[in-house]
């Protein structure tokens, strides 16, 4: 049987008008969620064609933009494998989640395992992404999972508020790639809209820079990310760059507006000792 895009399309938008708010499904360190709708309320003011997010992560900024068209995409490929088990069926990637206990043991049978199936494999990356410890990703170097157990959360909140249906829906309209961000956002041009938000620490706001981030991502790719957004501004596409509050990171955006976006660190368990943290958001 054969279906019909454009009425896909539809039933998709009309399915979706009905959610006030999509809440991205992961938890991700160092997302957007809080500034999502500054980021989005700039993206819509130039976005005719296709909205492209090369540095995918949680999917803050797209999931409160709901799109018509975009292309994401992320380094990660347990990530994006999880991003396009959950669009093309949810339904079976929720079926393997609900049957996964929650306990340190259990934890760390399924931390050590390796399922076959994609749809089980998406499940056990969201199993970890809620039960692990501030729902941190770490590979170590034989590129195996070793983050420890969080503690006795469960992902039971992707079924009761019903997230992995409607993150479904919104993925619909998405083509989902595994890879570096440069060829994606080279294919950025007139019409089109991209947002960046590599990793970075802003800890460290008048020194070491390169010192600290080395091993998050790296100068030269910053240097990269910087190349990549100016020639996507000039074949006539809008760029938008989070980045480290840092006098390095500004100079790669010479003649980009710039915005300083603050908050609070959410290192510290007690709030009165979290201090306000500076992060530029560049648009060229």
């Amino acid at each position: 049987m054969t279906t019909n895009p454009v009425s896909d399309r539809g039933s998709a938008r009309q399915e979706l008008s009905l959610c006030q708010k999509v809440q991205p499904f992961l938890k991700w360190p160092g997302g957007k969620r809080w500034v999502a709708g500054r980021i989005s309320e700039i993206v819509r003011q130039s976005l005719v064609r296709c909205y492209y997010e090369p540095f995918l992560g949680g999917g803050a900024v797209f999931f409160h933009l709901r799109p018509d068209q975009a292309v994401l995409s992320d380094v990660n490929p347990d990530l994006i494998d999880t991003y396009s088990a959950v669009k093309e069926n949810w339904l079976r990637v929720l079926h393997h989640l609900k049957g996964m206990r929650v306990s340190r043991e259990d934890y760390n049978r399924v931390r050590d395992s390796w399922p076959v199936g994609r749809f089980s494999r998406a499940a056990r990356f969201l199993y970890l992404n809620r039960t692990a410890f501030g729902g941190i990703y770490r590979l170590n170097q034989d590129g195996r999972f070793n983050v420890p157990f969080g503690g006795e959360r469960t992902p039971n909140i992707l079924w009761e508020q019903d997230l992995l249906r409607v993150a479904s829906c919104v993925l619909r309209q998405a083509r989902i790639i595994a890879g570096d961000f440069q060829p994606v956002l080279d294919l950025a041009g007139p019409g089109d809209v991209a947002y960046c938000d590599p990793t970075y620490t802003v800890a460290h706001e008048n020194n070491g820079f390169v010192r600290y981030n080395e091993a998050n991502f790296s100068w030269s790719d910053q240097e990269r990310l910087a190349s990549a957004a100016h020639r996507a501004r000039k074949r006539g596409a809008r760029v938008l760059v989070s980045n480290a509050y840092h006098r390095d990171v500004r100079a790669l955006y010479s003649g980009a507006l710039s915005e300083v976006l603050t908050r609070r660190s959410l290192v510290s368990p007690d709030p009165a000792a979290r201090r306000l943290v500076r992060e530029y958001l560049f648009v060229l």
